[in-house]
């Protein structure tokens, strides 16, 4: 696993073995998992989306504590998965780092405790599975506008974004700021220490 720009954020790049009869890969790997982020990951819950061409899902992000890690990968098709910085403090507060997930280099990505997340599918029946730290819990989940010009993410041109009501109602991360909805950058500092001790 290999830390992205964004502390919290690591890429997973397996090595993926082909055959006459299709590949292999290890898409999770706890020990690889543990030497990179210092602890285990604490599996609650696991999800699958499937999402048609230019549907956009996020941005995402839960209370800390415990708020909800993430493990993400592709299984079918392909992805343009955005990790956002909406912890108020960091030293990367308002980046965002985008990372190609698809069924070809298998490439998975995990975003710790308060990071915010969002992906746009660019295949019909884009296929995503996480693996989650927390179970959803409506009282704490939270959104951010993916379109909020202030972040300025570049989302794929050529594809109309396709939103659900409760993230094209979202409010931008300088509402969210205001309203007091933001993780604090040592709040989750403070949480991953309690999770690696």
């Amino acid at each position: 696993m290999r830390e992205l720009g964004i502390a919290g954020a690591w890429i997973h790049e397996p090595k993926v073995f082909p055959d006459a009869r299709g590949s292999f890969h290890e898409w999770f790997k706890g020990s690889d998992f543990a030497e990179a982020t210092g602890h285990h990951l604490n599996l609650a819950q696991a999800n699958c989306s499937v999402s048609s061409r230019g549907t956009l899902r996020g941005i995402h992000f839960a209370d800390v504590p415990p708020s909800q890690a993430k493990y993400v990968k592709c299984v079918r098709g392909a992805v343009l998965d955005v990790i956002v910085d909406i912890r108020t403090g960091s030293p990367t507060y308002k980046q965002w780092e985008a990372v190609r997930l698809d069924d070809v280099d298998h490439h998975s990505v995990y975003l710790s405790e308060g990071l915010g997340h969002a992906f746009m599918a660019l295949t019909d029946d884009a296929t995503v599975v996480y693996l989650c730290s927390e179970g959803y819990a409506p009282q704490r989940e939270h959104g951010i506008h993916p379109l909020d010009p202030d972040l300025g993410i570049e989302w794929p041109s050529g594809l109309a974004p396709v939103l659900s009501e409760k993230d094209a109602a979202a409010p931008s991360l300088a509402e969210a700021e205001a309203a007091g909805l933001l993780p604090s950058y040592a709040a989750c500092q403070a949480y991953t220490a309690q999770l690696r001790a």
